[in-house]
């Protein structure tokens, strides 16, 4: 095992984060007193569960292998169903736990299906892309998509650690890793612009799963998301910001049926972002033209067709962020200065969406 970092996520609960390689031989220490661990999968990543598997059954744990649909598909009550039922086969107690092997929407499912047997048991993402490691895993949010939307049912319930292994990426197709740039790229518009300063520095680097630029660029975006959801965990305040280019990029997915990556969603949805703000007068031209440039270097859409508007529009009324009929949009005023606009009127969004629509 190399160096691991260690980054403390606060709250009620606190907890770390574990960046590094080979950290497998961590995770039963992370579930002291379990008798039995559900191993949430989805079918690629059997042979990593199976691995898991036989160190919780070297520490005394009995594994319970859970194979479920890969990506968004898994992310559905019929899916959450059965797994509650195989926890029920095992006789899963309050004192046994769940484990989350994969991206971003195994994490979401496994903390959903932690938090809701016997109202929460104990539950540990192992992020095996990117997007899961700076996203998902990291601040206790849980949840499934209904024909409604994405991550409109759901819950706050926070893990008791979570593994980022950086040996994992090494095989991970380009686009994936990519997509979860997006999100990085997110945090540094936010709050840390020395994540844009790295990728425009060295694009290859910021590409390169082993290089130590990327292991950067992750912890940097894990401590801006720890920072700001230590002190707000269910999304009352200041946690919002972290949904920067997220209701235009949740509107794409529930259009494109939940087929595109949640990454190049959210690439487009940053770009949209700006244009609002600098149309609104928030933000300079500059910092918007900057989006493009920096998402475009990781090989990241911009763009998305512009037809789909009105369904577009239709579904971000329905965003976690709305208030009542009021849309909601965190924006820049300037870089890492994130705010709220609140009630634009639907020329200014389509105004904005005509930026980005091809």
């Amino acid at each position: 095992m190399d160096e691991v970092t260690r980054i403390p996520v606060g709250g009620e609960r606190p907890y770390d984060v574990l960046v590094g390689r080979d950290l497998l031989d961590s995770l039963p220490t992370l579930l002291p007193g379990a008798t039995r661990v559900a191993v949430l999968h989805a079918p690629p990543l059997k042979g990593l569960a199976d691995a898991i598997g036989a160190r919780l059954a070297a520490a005394g744990a009995a594994p319970l292998l859970v194979e479920v649909p890969d990506a968004e598909a898994g992310k559905a009550i019929e899916v959450a169903a059965a797994c509650w039922d195989r926890l029920g086969e095992a006789g899963f107690t309050r004192t046994d736990a769940v484990v989350g092997v994969g991206g971003g929407a195994v994490t979401d499912l496994a903390g959903f299906v932690a938090a809701c047997w016997l109202r929460g048991v104990r539950w540990v993402p192992v992020a095996t892309s990117l997007l899961g490691m700076v996203d998902a895993a990291v601040g206790g949010k849980t949840g499934i998509n209904t024909a409604a939307g994405k991550n409109l049912v759901g819950g706050f319930h926070p893990p008791v650690g979570v593994l980022c292994d950086l040996a994992v990426l090494d095989s991970l197709p380009p686009a994936d890793l990519a997509a979860g740039l997006a999100e990085v790229v997110k945090c540094g518009f936010i709050a840390d612009p020395v994540i844009l300063d790295l990728v425009e520095r060295d694009r290859a680097a910021a590409t390169d799963p082993t290089s130590p630029v990327v292991r950067e660029l992750i912890e940097r975006a894990i401590r801006v998301k720890a920072d700001v959801v230590s002190g707000d965990l269910r999304e009352s305040g200041v946690r919002e910001v972290l949904n920067y280019g997220h209701t235009l990029a949740h509107a794409i997915e529930k259009v494109e049926g939940y087929r595109w990556r949640h990454g190049h969603a959210v690439s487009v949805g940053l770009v949209y972002a700006g244009e609002l703000a600098r149309l609104a007068g928030r933000l300079d031209p500059e910092t918007t033209a900057r989006h493009r440039t920096v998402l475009t270097a990781l090989g990241l859409p911009t763009a998305y067709r512009a037809d789909a508007w009105p369904q577009l529009l239709a579904a971000m009324r329905v965003d976690k962020k709305s208030r009542g009929s009021r849309l909601r949009f965190v924006v820049l005023d300037a870089l890492a200065r994130p705010a709220i606009l609140e009630g634009p009127d639907d020329e200014l969004l389509h105004a904005a969406y005509r930026e980005v629509s091809s």
